[in-house]
């Protein structure tokens, strides 16, 4: 048994612990996959730089209603793909050798728990006064008749494809549907979406879930209120079988993505050895200070919580470094304002309350709407589909959320959401703040003027 004052599992945004406030303790870092996580090796960050190079593509496409008429040559995809990981995946090595040469063990076999505490990895038992699991989330594979008979991608393998398909089927119309849908596409690839829901991002508010699943059924095969019921082979390729409507249709492709959800890695941990209860989703149970069921161990990001955000992970990061160092002075984090974008084609941007959740909940509350197509930057754009909705609180005055869709809608919420909060007001926000003329912004300061 060796014995440790910290060991960290997960080196996603685990990682991010060890700094100058650790250095005296004897610490452990436990990954069996790679250092940086779902965000940095299949996740936010290269599907980002993907998206990027396929915004430069949709734009040659879509510069003709400007004035600009202009031909895509062609989308080098080898030439992309290694570009991203070519800057990426040295990352991993160098961090394994940084802490090790810092006096940190890494640990690169798979943990689990043999007791409250005790963790067996590979065939060494390591235990520690505190233990702080960050061990993430993988996707979802759904039991589908077939699926396990035919080459199928999620989100972990898409990005490395050798080559874009000519046709790609998407089961799901979550955020990840919506990103890849939108990089193939742009990429020359004929896309299907299959999805259970009427409409594309579901939990987004209702008019922005119809608008973006509105604009994607220009761009892609929309079937909605579908089931995938089967999966075979067909040639090089797939048959999916789609249920519908009392219907059954069948739908083939060169390639199939699986976006269906994300699941926390806690079964492979063997938490109910090390005591830890898990809620109704399999995510560890902790407070708002991060403290699970049994004392010095701590649990947060994608293995604890639902929101599945990097930017969450990171905030509660500081926290629990905070915690390990000062158990007498616990910091907690507000988890009621949890902003989130999809960088798709629209980009959707939302934090808060939707009109639906106040609707339900019974909140007292009024709704401003505006379109791009308003300001003066909306005309350079000549955006006819693009608007922001802000639900506010009639008697406090104050934002209760706010919803984007069109192009820099994640960057246009953040003084929106940082109103929120800080407690600012909309008469605040709307008469007291200078808005430059004629930047998008000024969709904002209308939506908050008409509040």
């Amino acid at each position: 048994m060796r014995t440790y004052d910290l060991i960290v599992v997960g080196a996603g945004s685990g990682n991010a612990l060890f700094g100058p406030e650790l250095a005296q303790l004897r610490t452990a870092i436990v990954e069996p996959d790679r250092f940086g996580g779902t965000c940095l090796n299949r996740g936010c960050i290269p599907s980002k730089m993907f998206v990027v190079a396929a915004d430069a593509a949709r734009a040659v496409s879509e510069a003709g209603r400007l004035g600009v008429h202009a031909t895509l040559d062609r989308v080098d995809w080898p030439n992309i793909r290694d570009r991203i990981f070519g800057r990426i995946d040295p990352l991993h090595g160098e961090a394994v050798a940084y802490r090790r040469k810092s006096g940190i063990d890494v640990y690169t076999d798979a943990a689990r728990f043999l007791a409250p505490k005790v963790l067996e990895v590979g065939d060494t038992q390591i235990t520690a006064e505190q233990i702080v699991v960050a061990a993430g989330s993988r996707p979802v594979v759904p039991q589908i008749p077939g699926l396990d008979t035919v080459p199928f991608h999620t989100s972990d393998t898409i990005m490395r494809v050798d080559r874009v398909p000519e046709s790609l089927i998407v089961i799901g119309g979550g955020f990840i549907a919506a990103e890849m849908g939108h990089v193939f596409e742009a990429f020359g690839a004929d896309v299907t979406i299959v999805q259970r829901g009427p409409r594309l991002l579901m939990g987004e508010d209702e008019e922005i879930s119809a608008r973006f699943t509105e604009l994607a059924g220009q761009r892609f095969r929309l079937l909605l209120g579908a089931d995938a019921t089967a999966v075979l082979a067909r040639g090089d390729g797939v048959a999916v079988t789609v249920e519908r409507d009392g219907a059954t249709e069948q739908v083939e492709a060169a390639a199939l993505l699986v976006a269906v959800g994300r699941r926390p890695n806690t079964d492979r941990l063997d938490v109910a050895a090390g005591g830890l209860q898990v809620d109704a989703h399999g995510h560890l149970l902790a407070d708002d200070a991060y403290r699970t069921s049994v004392p010095g161990v701590w649990a947060f990001g994608d293995v604890a919580n639902h929101f599945q955000l990097k930017h969450m992970a990171n905030a509660e990061e500081r926290v629990v470094l905070h915690n390990v160092t000062h158990s007498g002075d616990l910091r907690r984090l507000r988890s009621d304002l949890i902003p989130h974008a999809v960088f798709s084609e629209p980009q959707v941007a939302s934090v808060g309350l939707t009109e639906r959740d106040a609707v339900a909940e019974g909140i007292d509350h009024v709704v401003a709407t505006r379109d791009y197509a308003d300001t003066a930057y909306g005309w350079a754009l000549e955006d006819t589909s693009s608007f922001v909705k802000l639900v506010a609180d009639p008697r406090q005055r104050t934002l209760l959320g706010a919803h984007l869709i069109g192009p820099q809608a994640a960057t246009l919420i953040q003084p929106l959401l940082q109103a929120m909060m800080l407690g600012q007001t909309v008469d605040q926000l709307a008469h007291d703040v200078l808005y430059v003329h004629p930047a998008l912004t000024e969709v904002l300061e209308q939506a908050l003027l008409e509040l």
